[in-house]
Formats: structure tokens, C-alpha cells, sequence
């Protein structure tokens, strides 16, 4: 995976500058809290719902435990029908393929719809450094690459803007991308939905080359599907003549019986809708109809190492619904930003590390993003345990370099508690010395104080008062 956001800090220090802004905060409460909430009613509508997460987690662990196998299948589906599939194993050889191919037509401009996984590799930044413009087409991440911003939501991208700062970001950056906006534009949804339209429309009409992701991909017939609210999505999918789609390889599914699930939980989870409004599906190419060449880049950049993580790997189940963000207390308070990935929120905190390693403060600091109240768990619709895969990567990180105080610390504990002797003493002493005990710890130790105080060690023990007790019944008898 491509480095974290440039000059992201650890989490804790950015989500301490991100709980301080308070219309961040408001933004945040009022889109999360809406979008659980009809969620909630959407998935009530269901009386099989359980039976449907329980069916959409052991599809996808099938797939995961035989990934080899659905992906030569995939390949051999794609060719057949028409398209051609490329293979990357990392963000720059991914980068490589798409550039190439787009300076292959000749085209200095292409427009772009539903891929997290070209956000994941930068590849917007690589085209620009080729002479290539990219054009967001989805209206939120149009809203954050006209506001030169970061997504900081999987399906809301733009969720920390509100309708003033969107209208004030198309008043002055429409017209330096293209057509600009009204002179008199509001921000009344419906004329900024309009101006939106307006400005995509005419690049949507010249563009000749498409850069798409997808929700999945069947095995059996090489067909791809992405599913939208917009109808942008179909636009960038059929007008251009050539066709550049950039996917994980966990995203690989059997058959086509398989969505009849995942169409099920996808839009309730994620926009709590019984459907998605646009389901788009194209296999391979067809004379007369849609783009006339098709390139398929499968996207490891990570995967691989992931899906050898027995507890880990089931973060590959994601489909992207990003219900695990809208209840979760963290993610609400800090945002998407903090997390320094494409991938907020508690699913992100379990991706990211895994997809880029713990080297980084910031990816080491992911795992410990969560107060493990397993709200992410509950609302999963793959049933993903984020709860025990932050646990299993928290391990991981403490295992390395950068926690050997903490090592210290609890070879120590576990010495002194081995030998009551000395543990017994230790208590003794730290009742004596109570008065000169601080409220905070120093060092490393004030992240834990910088929240809650120490707790004040009693004048006696238990294992004093005990003995002290026993001893006065036995006098007494």
C-alpha cells in the first residue's frame, strides 16, 4: 500500500486536533447518527437478516480460502469476453499499468468513478505527474478533490463538510476544473446537486477513457459490477472507449448467485436502502455497445500478506457498506482524517496496518484506535470480529521495537508476581511511600494519565489487613 497521507501524525495526536474543531464534530454527529439510524430500520425490515450476514461471511471466506483458484478463473472469464487483465503487486507497478495504458490512447484526461483502491495507490497523483488530468465524478469525491481535501468516509467521502462549505468550494474552484458554478448558487441541495451536474456533464461528453473500481467480481463469467446512488457510476462505465478498471483481488466472488446476497445487505448497510438506486454490470466488451477496449488491473498491494493472517484476514471480507463507521464512538469524535488512510474508521483500523505494515507511527498507533465496545462487530454485514483483529494486531505491534518499555515494565510485573516475597514487600513500601505518589505518570506513562488519574494506593493492603485481622480473631479466642 502507498504511504500514509503526507505529514499525518500518530492517531492519538491527530484526533486530538480533530476533536477540538467543533463543526467537524457537529458534521460528523448529524450524518453518522442519521445514517444509523435508517440503517437500523432498513435491516429491521428483514426477518432473515442474521441468515444473510451468516451466508455473506462464509461466501466470502470460501472465496479468501480458495482466492487462487476464483482469480485464474476471473482471468480466463475477462479474456474470453473480450478484455484483457493485468496483474499489479503493488501500488507503483499498479501505477505503472494504468498510466501506461492512458498514454497509450493518447488522451491527456480521463474521467473517474468508485475506486477506493486508485486512492489506495495514489494513482490520481502518478497520472498528474504523467501530464494526465483525473476528474472525480462521484458528487462527495468531487466535493473533496475541488476542496484540494482527503476523503474521510468509505461512502460519504466529503461526510466532514457541510452545505456551506460545499457551496463555498464550487463557488471558487468550479471554473479552474471546467464549467464553473452559478453566480447565485445556495446551498440548497438541489441546486448544489445541479451545479454538480452541470460541470460533470461536459466532461462526462469528451471524455475517451474511464478509470472505474468495482463492489465485485464474478468468477464464473468475468463480469463486474458496480452498485451507486448517482447514476455517475454509468455515465463514466459506458460513455468513454476505453475502460480501465482497478480492483483488490479480495473483491472476487463465484458465481453470480452470490450477489443475490450482497445485493440484500450492501444498500442496507450502507445507504439503508432496500436497493441501490444504479447496479452497473459489464463483461468484458460488446460490439456497438459501451467502451470498445477493457483493461482489468488486479490489485494486490498488501492483500497477499493479509490473507496469510489466519485472525486477521477476515478484514478481506469488507465490502465497503462503512456501517462500522457510522456507530462508532471513536470515529464519530476524531473523524476520518485521523486515520491517516483511505480506509477510516474501525475497518480501516484493521486494514491499514495490515495492507501497509506497523512501521509507521501512525500505522502502529491504528490498532489501538477503538475502545473494543463491538458496535463495528454488531453492524457488520460479513460479520468481520474488528474487536478480535485489533486485539491480535495490537499484540503484533508490541511485539515490535518501538514497546520496550512497556516489555519492561511487564517482564518486571511478571518477576515480582512470581515471588510473593517480593511482591508482598513492594506493597509495603508503596503503602509507606503513598504520600509522595504523583497524580500522573511521566514519560510515555502520561498518555495513559493525560485521561484518567492514577489510582490512590491504599494506606494498607489486603494481605496486611488480612494477616492484621487473623491474627486479632485468634488473640481473641
Amino acid at each position: 500500500m502507498s504511504g500514509t497521507f503526507l505529514g499525518m501524525p500518530a492517531f492519538p495526536e491527530a484526533a486530538r486536533d480533530a476533536v477540538r474543531n467543533t463543526t467537524l464534530r457537529a458534521n460528523l454527529r448529524h450524518a453518522t447518527h442519521t445514517i444509523r439510524d435508517k440503517r437500523a430500520k432498513a435491516v429491521a425490515e428483514l426477518d432473515d437478516w442474521a441468515e444473510l450476514r451468516e451466508a455473506g461471511k462464509r461466501i466470502k471466506d470460501h472465496t479468501l480460502r480458495h482466492l487462487d483458484h476464483y482469480l485464474l478463473q476471473l482471468e480466463e472469464s475477462v479474456v474470453r469476453a473480450g478484455g484483457t487483465v493485468h496483474w499489479a503487486a503493488d501500488a507503483a507497478e499498479a501505477n505503472r499499468i494504468v498510466t501506461g495504458l492512458v498514454k497509450a490512447t493518447g488522451e491527456s484526461e480521463v474521467v473517474k468513478v468508485k475506486s477506493m483502491a486508485t486512492q489506495e495507490i495514489g494513482l490520481n497523483e502518478a497520472l498528474e505527474a504523467e501530464g494526465i488530468a483525473a476528474y472525480e465524478t462521484d458528487l462527495a469525491e468531487l466535493i473533496v478533490q475541488l476542496g484540494h481535501d482527503r476523503p474521510s468516509h468509505l461512502l460519504v467521502p466529503a461526510i466532514h463538510r457541510n452545505r456551506g462549505e460545499i457551496r463555498d468550494i464550487f463557488r471558487s474552484e468550479m471554473g479552474r476544473w471546467g464549467r464553473p458554478a452559478p453566480e447565485n448558487l445556495s446551498d440548497n441541495p438541489t441546486e448544489l446537486a445541479e451545479a454538480a451536474r452541470l460541470h460533470l456533464r461536459e466532461k462526462f461528453l469528451r471524455a475517451k477513457v474511464g478509470i472505474s473500481g468495482a463492489n465485485f467480481m464474478i468468477a464464473e463469467t468475468g463480469t463486474l459490477v458496480v452498485v451507486e446512488s448517482e447514476g455517475n457510476g454509468r455515465m463514466c462505465l459506458t460513455l468513454p472507449e476505453t475502460l480501465i478498471s482497478v480492483v483488490g483481488i479480495e473483491k472476487v466472488v463465484p458465481a453470480w448467485r452470490d450477489l443475490e446476497v450482497f445485493l440484500q445487505t450492501l444498500p442496507r448497510s450502507s445507504t439503508a436502502e432496500r436497493m441501490n438506486p444504479y447496479t452497473s454490470m459489464w463483461t468484458g466488451t460488446t460490439d456497438g455497445d459501451g467502451p470498445r477496449t477493457f483493461h482489468l488491473v488486479l490489485l494486490d498491494n498488501g492483500r497477499t500478506d493479509t490473507l496469510a493472517d489466519e485472525v486477521g484476514r477476515q478484514a478481506l471480507r469488507c465490502i465497503r457498506c462503512s456501517a462500522c463507521l457510522n456507530v462508532c464512538p471513536v470515529y464519530e469524535r476524531a473523524g476520518g482524517h485521523a486515520y491517516g488512510s483511505v480506509y477510516p474508521g474501525p475497518i480501516g483500523a484493521i486494514l491499514s496496518p495490515q495492507l501497509r505494515g506497523t512501521e509507521s507511527a501512525i500505522d502502529a498507533s491504528l490498532p489501538y484506535a477503538s475502545s473494543l465496545c463491538g458496535a463495528c462487530y454488531d453492524v457488520c454485514p460479513v460479520a468481520i470480529d474488528i474487536p478480535e483483529v485489533l486485539v491480535h494486531l495490537r499484540e503484533k505491534v508490541a511485539e515490535g521495537e518501538g514497546h520496550r518499555l512497556e516489555k519492561a515494565a511487564m517482564g518486571a510485573a511478571a518477576w515480582a508476581f512470581g515471588r510473593p516475597g517480593v511482591y508482598a514487600a513492594g506493597q509495603r513500601l508503596a503503602s509507606l511511600t503513598r504520600g509522595l505518589h504523583p497524580s500522573r505518570l511521566p514519560g510515555p506513562g502520561r498518555a495513559w494519565t493525560d485521561s484518567r488519574d492514577l489510582p490512590e494506593v491504599p494506606a494498607e493492603s489486603f494481605r496486611g489487613w488480612w494477616k492484621r485481622e487473623h491474627e486479632r480473631k485468634e488473640g481473641s479466642e
